[in-house]
């Protein structure tokens, strides 16, 4: 049954069971979207998003990991520092713990465009981690973020694929979900 908010896309193969991991990008599905051009270069400046806490609370209570997976070319520009980084990292992780909630494990992509394989719509960061998690098969894996390169990386890795957006965006994704809550409802309910 389709909720105010939700919008399931035709597509090919239907799912019948959850996925087995969840790929989670960060800004704009885990916390609030600097502009664009514009960068989360501070702790202060990391606000999560409504019900992205509780979504990764669920996720966690079902026993999958949650794994992060975010482009962060700001390092490559020289507007913030690994250490930068880290710090804004250490305040997601101490945001989603008050809220009973953790991430299993996180990849960063600090390169600028055209620099490496990991940076988004690459499948880099996803790669790496289903060669760090054993049993870790991508194709009963999930992608969830808010633009079409997440989509596009979960794709190349062979993943399913859900885009956040408030209104339908022509997608490539095999769902389309207002927010992160949303998405990992209709995930964990199997047969989207």
């Amino acid at each position: 049954m389709k909720k105010s908010g939700e919008e399931v896309r035709p597509r090919k193969q239907q799912h019948p069971k959850p996925p087995d991991t969840f790929f989670l990008d960060r800004d704009g599905t885990l916390n609030v979207k600097p502009p664009p051009g514009e960068y989360v270069t501070s702790p202060a400046e990391l606000t999560l998003l409504p019900g992205a806490a509780a979504a990764v609370r669920r996720i966690n209570e079902s026993e999958r990991p949650a794994i992060l997976v975010t482009n962060q070319r700001g390092v490559a520009r020289g507007i913030m520092s690994e250490g930068d980084l880290a710090a804004v990292q250490r305040r997601l992780a101490e945001l989603l713990g008050a809220e009973g909630a953790f991430l299993d494990a996180c990849y960063s992509c600090v390169h600028d465009e055209g620099g490496c394989d990991c940076r988004k719509p690459r499948p880099g960061l996803l790669t790496r981690a289903a060669a760090d998690f054993p049993g870790l098969a991508l194709p009963d894996a999930v992608v969830i973020g808010d633009t079409e390169s997440d989509v596009l990386a979960g794709r190349a890795a062979g993943t399913a694929t859900v885009r956040l957006a408030a209104k339908a965006p022509d997608s490539a994704a095999d769902l389309v979900a207002a927010d992160l809550w949303t998405a990992v409802d209709l995930l964990l309910k199997g047969g989207w």
